[in-house]
């Protein structure tokens, strides 16, 4: 019997033991200090564009209640509450600006995971190598590392039937990103951060409820994912021991919370396949299914002048998942108004749909807009499963009081890998959010970073 039996745990398999969570911890603990400049690049825009929704999140009524929880039960330590004068210990700084990141539906998606990497991974991976005092490179290879592993963890679990059974994927699978994330900054070798990654399997939680009947709960998930992750990673490293296979084992997360497991996504194509390659950043504030078709109303708005008053009906052909899940009155909340897709569509006929006010209180009560909405129908169309998530996609058809029939279809969106954003357009997105909020030498100092400590980017993040 080892040591580590005899003081109650197992030691962690080898990477050729068959177990992919072994296979997938030896892959990213060999990621460090060779993280590809592309992906560097990458992590970059990553970084800047969820730091933008963390500055426009925090506003948030939602946001401050959890950057209130945050400071009073982490008090004591370090780490940057963005926007806050007082710091907070690494678990409880991440939850905070994990919230303010995903609080407005702003943040980054990987479509085919169907998660929100950016709000969970930024903000644990900023909060551990503060914490540290890491470099600014030690930190965008760990939000490298750490987009891998909740983007492979999304997959593998079989993301379309997870989310269809009721599990939020950003919640469940983000935990295992945060994990690695801040495993990589403590310096884990493999079989520590595959003991992190068996611990964030009794992690993960969340559910889609939210959908359902409301509240503020799907607020939190991003920022308790980081939370978690911290806390695995962390137990990790002072020789705590999880499962050996925590996410493909017979009762690991890529097991129990599916019908449709495809374990072996977690370690297909490592090294040739990059999840940090494949991210959609959001031009809209509202749930990425719905972006294609409002990005298709909008181009039929802006090309034939269509006004509220001429419009008859729209019929939009989408996806199951949409058609399931997305079809609700978005006047009774903000929540439900940027989950619904028929919501969506109307606001887009009647104002610039990239400006986030739209989902304000008193925007959402319009009486046009609820009126336009409920002229608005969806038509589940298996062209658009057939691809759904790797490529979104929708028809959106508009008829017109005068009998015209509108077309435009959008499969993949602006914004997404299909037809990304530039550089330039994602620091413009920045400004446009974190306008009055953060300061503006941010983008700079993020791109900045593979030369300069963490740091450097930090005291920008808070009050001057």
């Amino acid at each position: 019997m080892t040591a580590s039996q005899r003081q109650g745990g197992m030691a962690s398999p080898p990477p050729d033991s068959g177990s992919l969570s072994a296979q997938l911890a030896e892959f990213l603990t060999g990621l460090r200090g060779g993280v590809a400049p592309v992906h560097l690049a990458a992590a970059v825009n990553c970084v800047i564009d969820t730091l933008g929704a963390i500055a426009y999140g925090a506003e948030q009524p939602w946001s401050q209640a959890a950057a209130r929880h945050a400071l009073a039960s982490g008090s004591g330590g370090a780490c940057t509450v963005v926007g806050s004068a007082d710091p907070a210990s690494p678990a409880m700084a991440a939850f905070a600006n994990g919230t303010a990141a995903h609080a407005f539906e702003l943040d980054d998606v990987h479509e085919e995971a169907v998660n929100h990497p950016g709000a969970v991974v930024v903000p644990a991976a900023l909060a551990v190598a503060e914490e540290l005092n890491a470099s600014g490179l030690a930190f965008l290879e760990a939000v490298v590392v750490g987009y891998e592993a909740m983007g492979r963890a999304g997959l593998a679990v079989g993301p379309v039937s997870h989310m269809l059974a009721g599990f939020h994927p950003t919640s469940m699978s983000g935990v295992f990103g945060a994990a690695a994330a801040a495993g990589h900054l403590r310096r884990l070798d493999a079989a520590g951060l595959n003991h992190a990654l068996g611990i964030a399997t009794s992690l993960a939680s969340g559910t889609m409820e939210f959908a359902s009947s409301g509240g503020m709960a799907k607020r939190i998930h991003a920022g308790r994912a980081a939370e978690g992750g911290i806390m695995a990673a962390a137990l990790a490293a002072q020789g705590f021991e999880g499962a050996g296979d925590g996410l493909a084992g017979r009762y690991g997360f890529c097991r129990v919370f599916t019908d449709d497991p495809q374990p072996q996504l977690l370690t297909e194509g490592l090294g040739e396949r990059w999840m940090i390659d494949e991210i959609t950043v959001k031009p809209y504030a509202s749930c990425s299914d719905v972006h294609p078709m409002v990005q298709a109303t909008a181009e039929l708005v802006a090309e034939h002048g269509i006004r509220a008053t001429e419009v008859e009906q729209i019929a939009v052909h989408t996806t199951t998942k949409v058609f399931e899940l997305n079809d609700m009155d978005g006047t009774v909340s903000v929540m439900a108004a940027q989950y619904s897709a028929p919501f969506n569509v109307a606001a887009a006929v009647l104002t610039e749909p990239s400006d986030p006010a739209i989902f304000s209180p008193d925007r959402i009560a319009d009486a046009v807009l609820a009126a336009l909405q409920a002229r608005v129908s969806l038509v589940p169309d298996p062209i658009y499963d057939a691809t759904y998530a790797w490529k979104q996609g929708a028809r959106v058809e508009i008829t017109t009081t005068d009998g015209r029939v509108l077309e435009r279809t959008v499969h993949g969106q602006r914004g997404s890998m299909h037809d990304p954003l530039s550089d330039h357009e994602i620091e413009r997105k920045f400004h446009a959010l974190a306008s009055d909020r953060l300061d503006p030498g941010i983008p700079e100092a993020v791109r900045s970073l593979p030369d300069r400590p963490v740091s450097e980017l930090t005291r920008l993040l808070r009050p001057s």
